[in-house]
């Protein structure tokens, strides 16, 4: 796969700095896997768009999933998982996951990571949807992520790795064959290295986490705008599944009005114990599934939204009123926070709740060493698509799965012979470039997806929302091709031209497939096709800016590599 050439418009890298991998990204995938290429002796530079603890790691509340618990085993926890994926899954990637992910888990804790303990003295494991066995490992009641966050930045500034924060990454560099060369990036405040610059490494790792900004109400922070898959669509590389977006069902519900981050209520609350119920205390997902409240998430977000249009409600409710205010202190102390501080009381009061958009299931597709379909460019966490989640992502896999995927991708550089490579940019005369949108234009898209592709989706609202896309496209693309005019360039305007690219692809996989498969749900397709839709769809980008699609069944996943993709 060669590079499309696209790059967005930015000035010439003013500065670049030299390495043998860089990492972008600093949540759990993106610092396990500095750190394990660190250990092996590799020069690694960590690129981070914020802060180091500024990602979506620091905001999971239940846990992390894996056959750590007495009687719980690996192949309990791949039939969970598979369930799960609604028959998309790889099992081989979920193989990989199940098995190598206790250990994974162990070399968390030997890092420093704290997990909350039983009374007995080993983890204190609890369960989340779709969970048959308590596998659930979690720090300081609800805030495991934050916990694990802490342990990896620790551990990234005891052990010398190179880190730039505030730095948003925006094109990959390649060679003259197409192989891999470093990324440029924006910085902001790191004094000699301010402004547009250059990692030159022969091996790049993505772990820029999720694009829930993409709709109007996400529980993603504001820096998960979709670029590193932006990034990857621009260097020629495929994207997967990109329209399996999982709606997290039990997010607090701030008005309908409210837009950007929303305080998440984590499954582990329903995991002991709580109950949905609507206006009237009806518990709805009674009968809906056989485990009920803790269903797979699509599951529940659907009875959610069902009941909603049933009662013409803006919401349902969640109650653990009966947990009383000794357990809320001291097993969920974050959200308890968060609800009162939104003025809600959930030892006195139930929750309101809606679904809202919360983690991608697909992203850049993968082999199961996190090799891309471009030589040298990796990827693991919430960007990539492994195969392990299919339509839906099993509750709390998703640490696991960042854990797992970067211990074999720092595995597979360490293995193979880096050779520094001379980036080979195009001219700037020729260079094609992708438009900037204004920072306003942001908005519009989240409205446009809220729309036509949130939890509920149809061929008449996903065509409403692909011409809306479109026309933000050709506005961008005719100023610059008629008049050499783009927006001013910038992070509010390369966050929204990254945004309006994932967008554009997720509607068109969306619009694609025409059946309701998991967290994928078409009203006017409302059941699942197994004999027309067991398939993935692959996107890539043209050099041209068309979006190219195809579809494939299970036996080309992992994706097939060049021969060029060895180091």
């Amino acid at each position: 796969m060669t590079s499309t050439g696209i790059r967005l418009h930015a000035p010439a890298p003013g500065w670049s700095i030299p390495a043998d991998v860089v990492v972008v990204g600093s949540g759990v995938a993106g610092l396990t896997a500095a750190l394990r290429c660190q250990a092996a002796g590799l020069t690694t530079v960590v690129v981070t768009k914020a802060r180091l603890d500024d990602g979506s790691t620091r905001w999971a509340q239940g846990g992390i999933a894996a056959a750590l618990g007495e009687g719980d085993t690996p192949a309990q926890h791949l039939d969970d998982t598979l369930v799960a994926g609604a028959g998309l899954c790889d099992e081989e990637a979920v193989r990989i996951l199940v098995t190598e992910g206790p250990d994974a888990v162990r070399r968390l804790i030997a890092t420093g990571a704290r997990f909350d303990e039983s009374s007995e003295g080993g983890l204190a494991l609890t369960r989340e949807g779709g969970h048959h066995r308590r596998r659930i490992a979690h720090a300081g009641g609800d805030a495991t992520g934050a916990e694990i966050s802490r342990a990896l930045v620790e551990a990234v500034r005891e052990r010398g790795v190179r880190t730039i924060e505030n730095a948003l990454v925006l094109d990959l560099l390649t060679d003259a064959g197409g192989r891999t060369a470093g990324v440029t990036l924006h910085v902001m405040g790191e004094g000699q290295h301010d402004g547009v610059g250059a990692v030159h490494a022969p091996a790049v790792v993505l772990a820029t986490g999720g694009m829930g900004q993409v709709f109007s109400a996400t529980t993603n922070p504001s820096v998960s705008t979709g670029d590193g898959v932006a990034l990857a669509l621009r260097a020629g590389a495929e994207v997967s599944d990109l329209e399996f977006v999982q709606f997290h069902p039990t997010v607090l519900f701030l008005g309908p009005g409210a837009e950007g981050q929303q305080p998440l209520v984590s499954e582990a609350v329903r995991g002991e114990g709580a109950h949905l119920v609507d206006a009237g205390g009806v518990r709805f997902m009674t009968g809906r599934h056989e485990l009920g409240e803790l269903a797979p998430r699509d599951i529940v977000a659907k009875g959610i939204m069902r009941r909603m249009q049933e009662l013409d409600a803006e919401h349902m409710y969640l109650d653990a009123r009966h947990f009383g205010a000794e357990m809320w202190e001291h097993r969920f102390p974050t959200i308890l926070a968060a609800c009162r501080a939104h003025g809600i009381d959930p030892v006195t009061e139930p929750i309101p709740v809606a679904p809202a958009a919360h983690y991608a299931s697909g992203g850049v597709r993968t082999d199961s060493h996190g090799r891309t379909t471009v030589p040298g460019l990796y990827a693991c966490g919430e960007v990539a698509c492994t195969g392990v989640h299919g339509a839906n992502r099993l509750a709390s896999n998703s640490l696991l799965e960042g854990l797992v995927y970067a211990e074999r991708i720092a595995a597979d550089i360490a293995r193979s012979p880096l050779q520094a490579r001379d980036p080979h940019p195009l001219p700037q005369s020729e260079r094609p470039a992708h438009p900037l949108l204004p920072p306003e234009a942001r908005f519009a898209i989240q409205r446009i997806m809220t729309r036509g592709a949130g939890v509920l989706r149809s061929e008449a609202s996903l065509a409403a929302a692909a011409d809306q896309l479109e026309r933000l496209h050709a506005e961008a693309r005719d100023a610059l091709a008629e008049h050499g005019k783009t927006a001013e360039p910038g992070v509010d305007t390369w966050e929204a031209t990254n945004l309006l690219c994932v967008a554009r692809v997720l509607v068109a996989a969306a619009r694609l497939r025409q059946e309701t498969r998991g967290c994928h749900w078409r009203e006017d397709h409302p059941e699942r096709d197994d004999t027309a839709w067991r398939r993935h769809i692959v996107v890539r980008l043209d050099p041209d800016r068309t979006l190219a699609t195809r579809t494939t069944d299970g036996t080309d996943f992992p994706p097939t590599l060049h021969a060029t993709q060895e180091q």
